[in-house]
Parts: structure tokens; C-alpha cells; sequence
């Protein structure tokens, strides 16, 4: 059954994003009602593929692909079902594709990290508000992407760009905004719960992760205060944001990589 899901999901995906994507230039935009139906098709095998794959006995294979794959699977299910609230055409069948590689690198690629993590509440605790601040400070890093592109079309006065299914500039800055601050949060709540719960967050195999999510932390805040206090707007947003969640990605990925493939 794994196979199967794992082939539909990645088809599916490829296949709503194409959907999005075709006459998005076009005054009558893509068809969004037939490209959100194959997404959401496709994001039921995707989850089918994880239950599959990470739980199995005697506990949870909490892997580098298959916790990659988890990650796409909460972003695109939530830029999914906000759709109608949140300007995010454009950024679908980016999304869409990204997931549909993880799924395939989940499947085909061998790796395995099996933990029982339900026998340790406070580790089910901080595990999950680590994974929704990434999620959330991953989108907001898909807003920012978004705000560089049609800042972008703007400049070049590409008007004839500049239809429905590129969304207000505004609009896309205040949601940024909304995602990093809630992300943000989580991100700090998520370190203190390590703190409380965990007694190996400054041990030498953990000491990097943490450091790497309070940089992470320090450049989101402060990125926050720069634009309450002095208005921060345009490039030195898309910049920061850029480099905080690559440092969170470091944090949350890195090692895992390199214990898992490397050694």
C-alpha cells in the first residue's frame, strides 16, 4: 500500500500543480476548483504514505525523509485549506512539487530513525511545537518569495501581469507578518519546552540544534522589531527571512542528515 500511495501522491501533485499553472498569465487565470479537488486527492495519499511509513512497530520511524515529508505534507494541507482566506495561487504548485519530491525521496531513498516518542510526553510536546513553528516560518519564507516577485513585476511594470491571481502586495506583506509572529512564538515556546522537558539540549549532540534555532529565533525577532519600530519593508525582510529559516533548517535537518547518510 505504501507503493501505491507514495505513486498517486507524487502523480497527483505534479498534476494539480499543472493544473494551477496553466493560463496563470491568462486574464481568466488558472482552474482553481479542479486544481484544488487534485490537490486534495493527492494530499490524502500523501498522508496514506506517511501512516505507512512512520508508524511502525515498535514505535515511530521519525527519519530525515519521512519528518521532510511530514513537514511538506502540514504545509501544503494548511496553504490548502486557507486558499480562499490567504493570497497563495502563485505559490501552490511550488508547494505541490516540493512535496511530491519529498514523498519520492521518502519512498525511494533507505533511512531509518525508529523512536517510541509516546512514551516520552515531553518530547511529543516539543516535537510537535518545533514542527509547526518550521511549518509556520516556512510559509512565511514562501510569503517573502511571493513578496519578491511581485515587487519585482512591479518595478518592470509588467501590468499585464497584474491580474487575480497575483494578489496585493500588502496583502502578501501582512499575512508574512501574521505567519512570522505566530511562528515566531511557537519557535520560543518550543526552545523553553526543550528547556523544561529535555535534559540534552546544551549535551554535545544536541548543543548545535539548539544554538542554530536560538539564531534562528534572534534574526525572526528581530526582524519583527525592525519593522513595529522602523517600518522594515521590501528586501531587508525577504533577506532575513531567507536566512532565518535556512538556519532553522539547519537546526531541525542538518544533523540528521549527516548522522543518517554520512556516517
Amino acid at each position: 500500500m505504501s507503493t501505491l500511495f507514495a505513486v498517486c501522491a507524487i502523480l497527483l501533485y505534479f498534476l494539480a500543480a499543472a493544473v494551477l499553472i496553466g493560463k496563470f498569465v491568462h486574464s481568466e487565470g488558472p482552474n482553481k476548483k479542479l486544481g484544488f479537488i487534485i490537490a486534495s486527492v493527492s494530499i490524502l495519499a500523501h498522508l496514506g504514505f506517511l501512516l505507512e511509513n512512520i508508524w511502525v512497530a515498535p514505535g515511530q520511524d521519525m527519519s530525515v525523509t519521512n519528518v521532510l515529508s511530514l513537514v511538506a505534507w502540514i504545509i501544503c494541507t494548511a496553504m490548502v485549506a486557507f486558499a480562499t482566506v490567504m493570497p497563495n495561487i502563485i505559490l501552490l504548485p511550488v508547494v505541490f512539487v516540493f512535496s511530491a519530491f519529498t514523498v519520492a525521496v521518502s519512498w525511494l531513498v533507505p533511512s531509518s530513525n525508529v523512536m517510541d516518542i509516546q512514551l516520552l510526553p515531553g518530547l511529543v510536546i516539543h516535537i510537535t511545537l518545533s514542527l509547526l513553528a518550521y511549518c509556520i516560518l516556512v510559509m512565511a519564507f514562501l510569503y517573502a518569495l511571493q513578496m519578491s516577485y511581485i515587487t519585482h513585476k512591479l518595478k518592470e511594470k509588467a501590468g499585464v501581469l497584474l491580474h487575480s491571481s497575483l494578489p496585493p502586495l500588502m496583502a502578501v506583506e501582512s499575512i508574512l507578518f501574521k505567519l512570522m509572529l505566530v511562528g515566531t512564538l511557537l519557535l520560543f515556546i518550543s526552545l523553553g519546552s526543550g528547556f523544561v522537558f529535555l535534559d540534552n539540549m546544551l549535551s554535545t549532540s544536541h548543543a548545535h540544534k539548539t544554538v542554530l534555532s536560538i539564531i534562528a529565533l534572534g534574526i525572526f525577532s528581530t526582524l519583527l522589531i525592525g519593522q513595529k519600530l522602523k517600518g522594515w519593508r521590501g528586501k531587508q525582510v525577504i533577506v532575513l527571512t531567507i536566512v532565518g529559516v535556512m538556519f532553522l533548517s539547519l537546526a531541525y535537518f542538518g544533523s540528521k542528515l549527516v548522522r543518517e547518510f554520512l556516517l
